[in-house]
């Protein structure tokens, strides 16, 4: 019989298993979601994301193997992460993916196995990824409009992007989430017709806050708040409703009453959600990064070639998880601090 939910999630905090100490912070920060870069490159040059001209990439043989990425992943989810994402650059370019998900979906104890993508490639991978275990699917894209999408990523490739996310659909992923990075300027002005998207389709538009970073001259004025969004659809959607969430969330979700799917608002820069942080991430190159805005990293890569074991790697991680901080230095130092070009996260 079903539990009442009070009780449900109580009993399963008293019997659940400890969670690792290794991936838990010292603010108690438990990391059970695990983000892994497939690769630097990219086969578009987002405006945002990657400078005009391009980044100096790693050599091949400096970038973690398919073997590599199974053997940080075992050890992860052995430490209780369940949940992993795989991103780029851009993931579905490199050509073992399908291999990779395949060997993820081994993983006792893995719940979910997500993708990331620009969604060039989506609509002709997507029935094998599916196939090998893929659960979950996150679409970039920034424009509804063909020419500003070849203006904002710098080249062609709208249609194939909008079969991906019709793929996605029709092969049952629910909700497929379309993820929209919001600038003064750029694209403002479709937040309603993204809106409109949500309503014949099981799609979460997630709007994302424009962030500074290495490489996008930061620039305030670019920067559309959450508030801001929300007041210009609620003006069209006055009944819009917010939806309940998860502790660990980053995203403030609404639906509009009747449409199949919904919205979400990703506050990274007016409302941080580093108090619920649950995320890691590895770099393509092999390095641990405890926060997106962080410039500490520390190489797996060369701990796992120079023989270390798995106790090694997991106290070499424990450490890492150890030191992140309470929270990211805030928006104005973040534009002011060398980190690496988001591609290279």
């Amino acid at each position: 019989q079903e539990l009442p939910s009070s009780g449900k999630g109580h009993f399963f905090l008293e019997h659940a298993a400890p969670f690792s100490a290794f991936l838990t912070d010292s603010f108690g920060r438990q990391h059970n979601y695990l983000r892994i870069s497939l690769t630097e490159k990219c086969n578009l040059r987002c405006q945002y994301c990657m400078p005009e001209e391009g980044v100096q990439l790693t050599p091949k043989s400096e970038l973690l193997t398919a073997q590599e990425i199974i053997t940080l992943a075992k050890l992860f989810v052995k430490e209780g992460v369940e949940k992993i994402r795989l991103t780029g650059g851009e993931p579905l370019i490199r050509p073992d993916v399908i291999d990779i998900v395949g060997q993820l979906r081994k993983l006792e104890g893995l719940k979910t196995i997500a993708v990331t993508t620009n969604g060039i490639n989506l609509a002709r991978l997507l029935p094998r990824l599916k196939e090998a275990g893929l659960n979950a699917v996150n679409i970039s894209l920034d424009t509804l409009v063909p020419a500003k999408f070849e203006f904002i990523v710098r080249r062609k490739g709208f249609h194939k992007v909008m079969e991906g996310i019709h793929k996605a659909t029709e092969l049952g992923y629910h909700p497929v989430k379309v993820n929209c990075v919001v600038m003064r300027g750029f694209n403002e002005d479709e937040l309603l017709h993204f809106v409109d998207f949500t309503k014949d389709l099981p799609l979460d538009v997630r709007f994302i806050e424009y962030m500074p970073f290495d490489g996008n001259k930061w620039n305030f004025k670019k920067m559309v708040s959450y508030k801001e969004m929300l007041d210009t659809i609620k003006q069209r959607w006055p009944e819009l409703e917010k939806l309940p969430c998860e502790a660990s969330s980053t995203a403030k979700s609404y639906k509009v009453p009747h449409f199949q799917g919904q919205v979400s608002f990703i506050t990274s820069m007016s409302e941080h959600f580093c108090g619920t942080c649950n995320r890691l991430r590895i770099t393509a190159d092999g390095n641990l990064k405890v926060c997106l805005f962080g410039n500490s990293e520390v190489s797996l890569r060369d701990h796992l070639r120079s023989g270390a074991t798995e106790e090694d790697l997991v106290q070499i991680i424990g450490a890492a998880v150890g030191r992140k901080k309470k929270q990211h230095a805030g928006m104005f130092n973040i534009s002011q601090m060398k980190n690496r070009p988001m591609i290279l996260i």
